[in-house]
């Protein structure tokens, strides 16, 4: 295969992503003017007859004090990982990319490795029979994954599979998707499992409203974000970050993010951003209170959510990350207890890459990410 690579232009990378049925959103555009710590560069492969067939988002992380940066592809770079070589692909953006004065080049090929189904999962934990998702036998497998990531070990590509939760990544291994395409919102209700729909019905009949938020509701989004992150015990992101995210996205496409509130007597429970990029739509970010949780606003939301992709044309519906563990008595089960009860399936992707371009500078930085 004959390929060159070359920087594109922001409208170039953007008719690229339009010309596909969809791509991640960490990979458009506007996620360089959300990410404002890092700089960015959108590059293209060119075939033979100068047509763009492929695309990545490169986010560069300077080393204090020197030229030298990471180059980082979140969920990318965007090209045909299904079949051939993909030396074809990466050999010319780590040459690219090592002129930039890249050290190293971290990526995340949007490529899914295996699939379990909600019912598989469920039987799993009721049979206590695996404490990982990777233990239990998949119902789907995807030969080309492991024909991938064998092509990557020999280039020289490394892995760090030591944290098998599935978030030792900076984007997540693992995530739940609720599949739309082909099925009617009456199969995909009765699709959730008894407890979910129960909960639905009982936010219906104690009278919790979900409703469309704008740029000037971001703040009373965050509020809630805030204590969320209180109660969850991570560092939230501030305020700016998310009024920036809305007006980048905004500005890329009028469609791409939309904010949700579910609100019970004047009350403002539970908050959610929602981003659609082609067919595919991303649950991104959420935040409920700590009070009134037996009217289940979180439930309302995500139902509301989840038909409102469907009526967008959505074939799948993303609630994006969970953790791999299936032990009860671990404290990131409840992501995927929550998760599994819609009915959809896990989904394992092929995780990040590193190629280090100077590995004593890899090394270095490794060990300083590690001390943090």
């Amino acid at each position: 295969m004959s390929l060159r690579l070359r920087p594109l232009s922001r409208e170039e990378h953007l008719a690229f992503i339009k010309s596909r049925p969809s791509v991640s959103f960490l990979q458009c555009p506007s996620w360089a003017d959300v990410k404002t710590e890092w700089s960015s560069e959108s590059i293209g492969w060119v075939d033979s007859a100068g047509n763009v067939v492929g695309a990545g988002l490169v986010l560069f992380r300077q080393v204090p004090k020197m030229k030298r940066y990471l180059a980082y592809l979140p969920e990318g770079p965007v090209i045909d990982w299904e079949r051939g070589d993909v030396r074809d692909w990466l050999d010319p953006m780590i040459e690219h990319l090592k002129k930039r004065g890249a050290f190293a080049v971290k990526m995340g090929p949007p490529i899914v490795t295996r699939k379990w189904e909600a019912d598989t999962i469920k039987k799993a934990i009721r049979d206590k029979s695996a404490k990982r998702l990777r233990d239990v036998p998949a119902d789907y497998t995807n030969p080309r994954a492991l024909e991938v990531a064998g092509q990557l070990r020999a280039m020289g590509w490394l892995q760090d599979d030591t944290d098998d939760t599935g978030f030792g990544d900076v984007q997540p291994r693992y995530v739940f998707q609720v599949p739309l395409a082909g099925r009617s919102i009456e199969e995909i209700h009765a699709d959730m499992n008894q407890l979910w729909r129960r909960n639905i019905k009982k936010a219906m009949k104690a009278g919790v409203e979900v409703v469309l938020g704008d740029y000037e509701d971001i703040p009373a989004f965050h509020e809630l974000y805030v204590v969320t992150a209180k109660r969850d015990g991570f560092t939230p992101r501030p305020l700016g970050y998310f009024q920036r995210m809305w007006k980048a996205m905004k500005a890329e496409d009028p469609n791409r993010i939309r904010l949700y509130f579910a609100e019970h007597e004047d009350d403002v429970l539970a908050a959610a951003t929602m981003v659609t990029v082609g067919n595919h739509v991303w649950y991104s970010y959420g935040a409920s209170a700590n009070h009134k949780r037996e009217v289940r606003p979180s439930n309302a939301m995500q139902w509301k959510m989840l038909r409102d992709a469907y009526s967008l044309g959505a074939s799948v519906y993303d609630l994006r990350g969970i953790s791999s563990t299936l032990d009860e008595n671990d404290k990131l089960f409840g992501l995927i207890q929550f998760k599994v009860g819609t009915g959809g399936q896990a989904v394992e992707y092929l995780g990040e890459w590193d190629y280090p371009i100077n590995k004593l500078m890899y090394k270095a930085f490794e060990l300083y990410m590690s001390r943090r």
